[in-house]
């Protein structure tokens, strides 16, 4: 799984209740009363990490509920320091993900998102990876404010 896919990997966990804070409930009893559910909700999860997750058909259903932008406000409440600049570096944005924000994690999702402005770690390639990122998590399904994607 690439950069991109992790990304939306931490922006759907993130977006989800976090009640009890391990298995809930609801799930262990789906489970119980329909053996084998379970199972076939690991498999196809897995069988999901198999395909880049840009290509994944069912990722814009999974993102269709995220508020990208309460997601990322909530993260950074919770963050000694405020969360930096998150909504115009996405050095800030990765960190606050707790993600590798280094210059080659970088290069990577540059890459990935296919972002060819200015030299690696400048600020002009910074600034256009960040918003290339929230426009390509709206393409995928999730709700980013215009004011984040341009």
């Amino acid at each position: 799984m690439g950069i991109f896919g992790a990304i939306l990997d931490k922006l759907r966990h993130h977006s989800q209740p976090q009640a009890g804070g391990g298995t809930s409930q609801t799930s262990a009893s789906a489970g119980a009363a329909n053996p084998g559910s379970a199972q076939q909700q690991q498999d196809s999860r897995n069988a999901g990490q198999q395909q880049s997750p840009m290509q994944q058909p069912g990722n814009m259903a999974q993102m269709a509920n995220v508020d990208v932008e309460k997601v990322l406000s909530d993260l950074a409440t919770k963050k000694s320091g405020g969360g930096g600049n998150w909504r115009t570096s996405i050095v800030d944005t990765l960190k606050l993900l707790d993600m590798d924000s280094s210059l080659d994690a970088r290069k990577q999702l540059a890459e990935e998102l296919n972002v060819h402005a200015g030299a690696h770690g400048s600020a002009e390639q910074n600034i256009a990876l960040q918003k290339a990122l929230m426009r390509k998590i709206s393409e995928n399904g999730g709700k980013v404010p215009d004011s984040l994607k341009n």
